[in-house]
């Protein structure tokens, strides 16, 4: 019977990472936030199938931010999809001295959202959800109002249409 030769692994190339020097962070280039985390299920012949939603939030606090809401059967996976599916959508915000240029008035289905510049100092007053899009967005004086929806995905989603409705003031 011959004898079976073990072969040789593959030569793989040398990949070599640049290491941030000591004391020094390494860049992220956008944070990410969860907004809300759902458990939902739907029916089929042998019975439930539990599923999670997850909302996410991702900017980069400097005038970028995108908004994904995806579904998995864990919720490691699902943020992980939903985040994909926020830096598909980025969009640049017309920043000036931290806030916005003007004021906005949207509705995105049942939920509407005012948003109003504010003077240097005043801070960022809003709503939870909102207040994650206006922070990862970079904005840091801002007033807001949620009216109409309490629903997360709705307020979340009204807050980035207006603000990728906003327009740059010369």
């Amino acid at each position: 019977m011959p004898r079976r030769v073990a072969k040789a692994p593959p030569i793989l190339p040398e990949v070599r990472f640049k290491a941030p020097a000591e004391g020094e962070k390494p860049e992220i280039e956008f944070e990410e936030k969860v907004v809300q985390i759902d458990r939902v299920s739907y029916v089929v012949a042998g019975g439930r199938r539990l599923r999670f939603r997850v909302l996410v939030v991702v900017g980069n606090k400097k005038g970028k931010v995108g908004v994904g809401v995806d579904k998995a059967t864990e919720i490691p996976n699902a943020v992980s999809k939903a985040v994909s599916q926020a830096k598909k959508r980025l969009i640049e915000i017309p920043l000036s001295d931290g806030t916005i240029p003007h004021e906005i008035r949207y509705k995105y289905g049942p939920a509407k959202v005012f948003l109003k510049p504010a003077s240097k100092g005043t801070g960022i007053i809003a709503g939870g959800p909102v207040r994650a899009v206006l922070e990862l967005a970079g904005v840091t004086d801002i007033l807001s109002k949620m009216l109409g929806s309490e629903n997360k995905i709705n307020n979340v989603f009204a807050t980035y249409e207006a603000l990728k409705r906003l327009r740059r003031i010369k």
